[in-house]
């Protein structure tokens, strides 16, 4: 089968692997769609982050290359002879969790703080940008007819904003700063006005991707480079601040601007991977008690994700803005998300299955 592997920074190659075989409690998909998402691209631009090199995944046993792609969904072909929870035929998305299920995280429930954790599409052991992959059943979930597979493959982005939320403990009413509109800014939006904000206020500098803010549900628009955000973010609020903030973008700029805008007491939640580090004064946490909290992937937080777009509670239009095959995932995909147009896409999502373009 085709598959699209990781072989060091700027090199994935589309190649021919062995189809693989279903373990007894692993379920077997046939991928429609998959999305290529920001920890892909830092993988392509600065990796290995997540990717395993030269030593062995502790889970999988895999080193680079790796098959890519984590955000995918497809149709259950095969399944193993424990597997109970779906069958032939069912229509699934995966949560590409490889987790260990004995540290002391995974005992408490916590899986996606596991010490071992690795990524299915980026750990090893197989991946979404692929005709096939194999995923044990455990975090296999069903998704209603109602729901496309095109959409259903934005179902991991969008947990990664609800699982947000919850780490950030939100609250019906508040306000809410995102810094960001790519994926999963745009996802936070999203999932904040189905949660019940306040207000929405989105730092986004100018491009089409301030449209896109607005489109999904942004309440108001804050160019850093135009206007000083933590003034404004006091002035919408009574001189407070933000009650809460999401930080999406990976800069320390905008890393800076949001602790600056939050409220006494408020909470940062960091979604973003960082490919290094940064400086912040810790007195800006200290003398005004804010909180500052890590946001990785999701936990349990698939079928409320799969329920709220299936019902419309979150929409996500607008949020596919390119097909492709997976013949051409280098230049159509990685190339040009990382490339001059960049800033006009959203997802691009990619099939094995030319019959699906």
């Amino acid at each position: 089968m085709k598959a699209a592997r990781w072989y060091s920074p700027k090199d994935i190659r589309v190649e021919e692997v062995e189809e693989p075989n279903v373990k007894n409690d692993g379920v077997k998909v046939k991928v429609k769609w998959c999305g290529i998402c920001g920890s892909d691209l830092h993988e392509y631009l600065a990796g290995p982050i997540f990717i395993p090199v030269g030593k062995p995944h502790p889970l999988t046993g895999d080193v680079a290359p790796v098959i890519l792609g984590h955000e995918f969904s497809g149709e259950v072909v095969e399944i193993g002879k424990d597997v109970t929870n779906v069958k032939v035929g069912d229509r699934v998305v995966v949560e590409p969790m490889n987790v260990c299920g004995k540290c002391p995280a995974c005992l408490e429930g916590k899986y996606n703080l596991c010490s071992s954790l690795g990524f299915h599409g980026l750990a090893g052991g197989g991946g979404g940008f692929s005709e096939y992959t194999t995923f044990t059943s455990r975090f296999v979930h069903k998704i209603p007819d109602s729901l496309s597979y095109e959409k259903a493959a934005l179902i991991e982005p969008m947990s990664v904003a609800l699982h947000s939320l919850r780490v950030g403990h939100f609250e019906v009413g508040q306000t809410a700063v995102v810094a960001g509109a790519g994926p999963i800014g745009l996802g936070t939006i999203e999932c904040l006005k189905a949660a019940g904000a306040k207000q929405v206020v989105v730092v986004q500098r100018k491009s089409v991707r301030q449209e896109y803010a607005l489109r999904a549900g942004a309440d108001v628009l804050l160019d850093p480079n135009v206007v000083d955000v933590a003034a404004e973010l006091r002035k919408l609020t009574g001189g407070a601040g933000a009650d809460i903030a999401f930080e999406t973008t990976g800069s320390e700029q905008c890393y800076n601007l949001l602790l600056d805008g939050l409220r006494f007491a408020g909470t940062m939640v960091v979604t973003s991977i960082w490919e290094g580090a940064i400086q912040y004064n810790p007195n800006s946490v200290v003398l005004t008690e804010k909180n500052i909290v890590g946001s990785i992937c999701y936990c349990n937080d698939f079928p409320a994700t799969i329920a709220m777009m299936a019902d419309g509670r979150i929409k996500a239009d607008g949020f596919i803005t390119k097909r492709i095959a997976l013949d051409d995932i280098v230049t159509e995909g990685f190339e040009t998300l990382t490339g001059p147009e960049k800033k006009a896409q959203v997802k691009i999502i990619v099939t094995p299955d030319a019959s699906l373009l």
